[in-house]
């Protein structure tokens, strides 16, 4: 099926993303890293109910994991950007690795306290911040775009296929060998994504421009979601779920522990289901996506993850409580890809990392924020009071849908344009050589103002989006059918970056305007070089003619 110029994908199978051999391999690696990520949580998770009593302490576990993708994911996402992304994955694990591996020995000195494994568990979430950016972004390097949605949901299913055995295998490992023991095997386990990440081999596509600065990166990220209304609801709906569906996974050990009266085992158990759940999610995804909008899903997820949580606080016995657990798991899965893959094909190459990483920031800035929340509520009124309380703040979540209603998934072209042709400057312009003043000129009849001030209000969001500054549009008082739009851009080779970020779903808008517009000729583009003050001399001069001397 087509769209104008642009194919939209048909539904692939679940599995096509393993025909292709990096992502074969780098997925297979991932599941050996989950698996000890997630017997080091378990063991984590376990010990802080042994060497801490307070309730909120063992939920700031979780809180320290997911923290620091709160905070550092929008520069992890600006280096995804303006980096190679698989040294920066590189660098992530070998940083776990050796966090992990300081946590084994801090472990078996017995040297710990809550908040120096409050500490460990933050680092070790510092590298997930700094790993998570570039591995989404990633994904439309390793798989074409029809299998995008398949290969995000494989990635969750690889974290939850471990998650159901995981968690179990940790308990058992925690109750026989100890937590030391525990991160021991979660040191060992970076390794083979480690080689994985070192044997492959991307493609690098040459930079025709020098790299955009760290800070100037950061807030063009922040300024094209800012002007993108779509992916601000995404932003705002996976904050709501991260900071009411944490409360399980937070407050598990405490109800493993109060509620059922278990140990380690069980706690692992438990969270096992909560990963069987997630698989069968993940298995269902494509089949529901195709058969259910976007919005009608995440409201069915908060609502059905929302009664998961009130029986949870409500069960005394194990198998309530796993049975409980399994549709919890599969809402987690169902809910969280179906954000990522909506961010991912609605935003372009050159900014998705950044768009992930603040998609990121705001999910894991909820779960963080939950953790806390929860965790002091539980310490003060108890596990199945604050669970319940989670569980009405999912059903808000559901009801906010009704006012921010989710966007179906891009199926717009957002490759890039590649229309535009540097212009030949009589001037000697160096490329940081600036602010430059960009002015376009259009005849518009009166009968056309209706249509054209409408196609210019999306023309303004996309020209600040891209990065122009100090957009207007003026009005000729003598011509009234000229009209001028105007802005700037702080250096010549950002005009040429900013063109250069034009999407053919952008172009759409321009050739609409040039439909309207009624000159003999095409619209007069104006660009200027801006002086706020008279030089004493020419700081821009003519460039050398070759015939003079």
């Amino acid at each position: 099926m087509r769209t104008g110029d642009f194919e939209i994908p048909q539904r692939a199978s679940p599995l096509a993303p393993f025909r292709h051999a990096t992502f074969r391999a780098l997925w297979t690696a991932t599941l050996a890293s989950n698996l000890g990520g997630l017997i080091q949580a378990v063991a984590a998770g376990w010990l802080m109910t042994t060497i801490s009593n307070s309730d909120d302490m063992v939920a700031l576990v979780q809180a320290a994991t997911t923290l620091p993708v709160m905070i550092f994911s929008l520069a992890a996402g600006a280096l995804a950007d303006s980096f190679d992304r698989r040294n920066i994955m590189l660098a992530a694990q070998i940083l776990m690795m050796l966090v992990s591996a300081g946590l084994a020995i801090f472990a078996v000195a017995g040297m710990l306290t809550p908040w120096l494994l409050l500490a460990f568990t933050f680092f070790i979430g510092c590298g997930t911040a700094l790993h998570n950016p570039s591995w989404q972004a990633s994904m439309g390097d390793i798989v074409p775009r029809e299998d995008l949605p398949g290969a995000v949901t494989l990635n969750s299913m690889s974290y939850n296929l471990m998650r159901s055995v995981g968690p179990a295998v940790g308990g058992l490992i925690v109750a026989v060998a100890g937590a030391a023991f525990a991160f021991a095997l979660n040191a060992f386990s970076y390794i083979a994504l480690i080689r994985a990440l070192a044997q492959w081999k991307p493609q690098r596509t040459p930079r025709s421009l020098p790299r955009e600065a760290f800070g100037s990166a950061i807030s063009a990220g922040l300024r094209y979601i800012a002007m993108s209304p779509n992916l601000l609801k995404v932003l705002f709906r996976g904050f709501l779920f991260g900071l009411a569906a944490i409360s399980v996974l937070a407050l598990l050990p405490l109800a493993a522990r109060d509620l059922i009266e278990g140990g380690a085992l069980t706690y692992g158990i438990m969270l096992g289901c909560f990963g069987f759940g997630a698989i069968g999610g993940a298995l269902l995804n494509a089949r529901i996506r195709e058969s259910w909008r976007n919005e009608a899903i995440v409201r069915a997820t908060f609502l059905a993850f929302a009664l998961s949580a009130v029986m949870l606080a409500l069960s005394r016995d194990v198998w309530l409580s796993c049975l409980a657990l399994l549709p919890a798991g599969a809402c987690w899965v169902l809910t969280l890809s179906l954000f990522n893959v909506t961010v991912q094909l609605s935003t372009p190459r050159w900014v998705v990392g950044r768009a992930l990483a603040l998609y990121q920031t705001a999910t894991f800035g909820g779960m963080a924020a939950g953790s806390w929340l929860w965790g002091v509520i539980a310490d003060s009124y108890g596990v199945d009071r604050a669970l319940m309380a989670s569980g009405v703040v999912l059903v808000l979540g559901a009801m906010v849908g009704l006012r921010f209603a989710l966007p179906e998934f891009g199926t717009l072209n957002l490759d890039p344009l590649d229309r535009f042709n540097e212009p030949q400057l009589q001037l000697d312009l160096k490329p940081r050589s600036g602010p430059i003043m960009i002015m376009l000129d259009y005849e518009i009849a009166q009968e056309d103002i209706p249509a054209f001030l409408t196609l210019m209000a999306r023309r303004r969001r996309i020209r600040i989006r891209d990065g122009a500054r100090q957009w207007s549009l003026l009005r000729d008082l003598e011509n009234p059918r000229i009209w001028t739009e105007s802005y700037h851009v702080p250096t010549w080779v950002e005009y040429v970056r900013h063109h250069q970020r034009r999407t053919h779903a952008d172009a759409e808008v321009f050739d609409r305007i040039l439909a309207l517009h009624r000159g003999a000729q095409p619209p007069r583009v104006h660009r200027m070089i801006e002086r706020q003050t008279v030089p004493i001399r020419d700081d821009t001069p003519l460039k050398a003619h070759p015939d003079l001397p």
